[in-house]
C-alpha cells in the first residue's frame, strides 16, 4: 500500500439518487422510515473498500456495518422513526444534524437523552419540518473518533414540489486517517498535537466510500448535485470545472439561485451545499469535479452516456420553496458575545474546568484540555444564554486563536450579518469562523429546550469548545 499525504489525498465521490428513487452501489439503500416501519440502525462493527481495489478493506465501525450508513429519506413534514441498535463496546448516540426537532430526539449525551449503553437501544421518532440536505451521528463527548471509524450517513427531506431536475446526485465527503497497513489509525486517536492544532486530518479523502465515483447521466440532464462534508476538520476547496453549478441551498435552506463562478466551493465540516447544474456536451465527453485545496486531483467525474443529447435548458432553476424557519426582522438588540481561546501558538494561560479555575498546563496534562469558550474549558455547568422562546438574539463569535472553527448551532438555523450588520443571503446551522476574527450571527430561539452550540472541528470540541443554551417555554 502507498500512503498519500493530506495534499494529495484522495476521495471517493457520487451516491446517484434519481428523481424516482436511488441509483446505489453495494448496500447504500433508501429507508422511507416511519413510526409504522421504523428503521433500525445498528451501530457495529464492518469492513469496507475505502481504498483501491487492489488494497486490503478497511475495518470501521458503520450503521449496519457500513460506511457511509444508510441513506434515509422522508417528505417533508411527515415523520421518520429510527431505533437505534448499540452493538458497539461503547455508549453512543445519534444527532440529527441541521434539523429542527423536539429537543428529546437531539441526541446529545447527558444534555438531551442519556447515551444508549452497549447492547441497548433508543428509539428517535420526530418530526422534518425542513426539506434539504441533512445528516446524522453519533453526539457522546469525544464522539471524534466513532465518526472516525465510519459512524454517519445522510438524511434528505424532500420538498412537496420538487424542482425541475433528472437526477439528485448526493456526494459525501469524508476523510480518513489510513496506516501502513490500510487500517484506520486508532493509535492516534485522543491526539493532542491534533487537538491544539487544526484538528484531526486524514490522508485518505472518500466520498461515500468509494475510491472514485462514476456518475452516468444524459447529455443535456439537469443534476442537483447535494455537496456533504462529514469530515472531522479539514475544510475542503472544490473545483467544477467547466460544469458552472447554481448554489441553491446552504445547510439545507434554499437562497436564491446564483452561480459558484471560478472559485472554488470552500465547505467546512459538517456543511452542505446543494447545487444544480446542467451538463451540456455530446456522448463520451465528461466534467470532473476536484479537490484544489493543494495540487489540484480529481475526486469524481461526471460521464455523458451515448443517449441522443437532450435540449439544455437555457434558463436558471427555480428558487426552492423556503422552509418555516423564523428569522430576525433586524439585527437583535441582544447580543451574547462567544469568545473563543487557545489552541497552539495561543496556549491558555489558565481556564474554568468543572467550577475550579486550572493552569493551561495542567488542563493540557491531566484533561486534555486545550481551548476555552468565555474561559470555560469544556461543558459548563451554567448555559451561555437563556432565552424565551420566539425571542431573536444575536451571538458574536470571536475567534482569539491561530486556527479556524466550525461553529454549529443545535436545534436552530441563523443569519450571518456582514459588518454593517446586514443579514448575508440564506440560513446556516454551521459557520467557519477564521482566525483572528468575529462572526455575528442572528437566531429567533423558538425551539423550547437545551441545545448545544460547540466547534465541529471535533477534537476542538472535546478538547474544550462545547457550550449550551436554553430556550424556555
Amino acid at each position: 500500500m502507498v500512503l498519500r499525504r493530506p495534499s494529495r489525498r484522495e476521495f471517493m465521490a457520487g451516491l446517484a439518487v434519481t428523481a424516482t428513487g436511488l441509483t446505489a452501489g453495494r448496500a447504500r439503500l433508501v429507508f422511507a422510515a416511519t413510526p409504522a416501519d421504523p428503521l433500525v440502525l445498528e451501530a457495529r462493527p464492518g469492513a469496507t473498500q475505502l481504498l483501491t481495489p487492489q488494497e486490503p478493506e478497511t475495518a470501521i465501525w458503520g450503521y449496519q456495518g457500513n460506511a457511509p450508513g444508510p441513506l434515509i429519506r422522508a417528505r417533508q413534514g411527515g415523520e421518520v422513526a429510527v431505533k437505534l441498535v448499540n452493538r458497539l463496546e461503547v455508549p453512543t448516540t445519534i444527532h440529527w444534524h441541521g434539523i429542527r426537532i423536539d429537543n428529546a430526539m437531539d441526541g446529545v449525551a447527558h444534555l438531551t437523552q442519556e447515551p444508549v449503553a452497549p447492547g441497548e437501544s433508543f428509539d428517535y421518532r420526530f418530526t422534518v419540518p425542513d426539506a434539504g440536505t441533512f445528516w446524522y451521528h453519533p453526539h457522546v463527548h469525544g464522539s471524534g473518533p466513532q465518526l472516525d471509524r465510519g459512524l454517519s450517513g445522510l438524511l434528505i427531506v424532500d420538498e412537496a414540489s420538487p424542482p425541475d431536475i433528472d437526477q439528485d446526485v448526493v456526494l459525501q465527503f469524508d476523510d480518513w486517517r489510513i496506516d501502513e497497513d490500510g487500517q484506520i489509525d486508532t493509535e492516534s486517536f485522543g491526539n493532542l498535537h491534533d487537538a491544539a492544532h487544526a484538528g484531526r486530518l486524514g490522508n485518505v479523502l472518500t466520498v461515500n466510500g468509494k475510491d472514485f465515483e462514476r456518475v452516468d447521466a444524459n447529455p443535456g440532464d439537469r443534476l442537483r448535485l447535494r455537496i456533504v462534508s462529514t469530515c472531522n476538520a479539514r475544510i475542503l476547496e472544490l473545483g467544477f470545472g467547466d460544469l458552472d453549478p447554481w448554489i441553491v441551498a446552504l445547510d439545507g435552506q434554499p437562497v436564491t439561485p446564483h452561480r459558484l463562478g471560478e472559485e472554488p466551493l470552500v465547505i467546512g465540516p459538517a456543511q452542505r451545499v446543494d447545487l444544480i447544474a446542467d451538463v451540456a456536451g455530446e456522448p463520451g465527453g465528461r466534467f470532473a469535479i476536484s479537490e484544489v485545496s493543494g495540487e489540484p486531483f480529481e475526486a469524481a467525474e461526471i460521464a455523458l452516456d451515448a443517449a441522443e443529447p437532450r435540449p439544455v435548458r437555457n434558463y436558471p432553476p427555480e428558487s426552492l420553496l423556503p422552509n418555516p424557519v423564523a428569522v430576525p426582522d433586524a439585527m437583535p438588540d441582544r447580543t451574547i458575545d462567544l469568545v473563543m481561546a487557545g489552541g497552539a501558538m495561543r496556549f491558555l494561560e489558565s481556564a474554568d474546568y468543572r467550577g475550579e479555575t486550572v493552569d493551561g498546563r495542567t488542563l493540557a496534562m491531566d484533561h486534555g484540555m486545550v481551548w476555552a469558550l468565555n474561559g470555560v474549558a469544556g461543558m459548563p455547568e451554567e448555559s451561555l444564554f437563556t432565552a424565551r422562546a420566539g425571542e431573536p438574539v444575536a451571538l458574536r463569535l470571536v475567534n482569539d486563536t491561530m486556527f479556524p472553527h466550525a461553529m454549529h448551532l443545535h436545534g436552530h438555523h441563523f443569519v450571518i450579518y456582514d459588518d454593517a450588520n446586514a443579514a448575508l443571503s440564506g440560513l446556516r446551522d454551521t459557520v467557519t469562523v477564521e482566525p483572528r476574527a468575529t462572526t455575528t450571527i442572528g437566531l429567533v430561539a423558538d425551539n423550547p429546550g437545551k441545545w448545544m452550540l460547540h466547534c465541529h472541528m471535533l477534537e476542538h470540541q472535546a478538547s474544550g469548545m462545547e457550550t449550551w443554551f436554553e430556550v424556555l417555554i
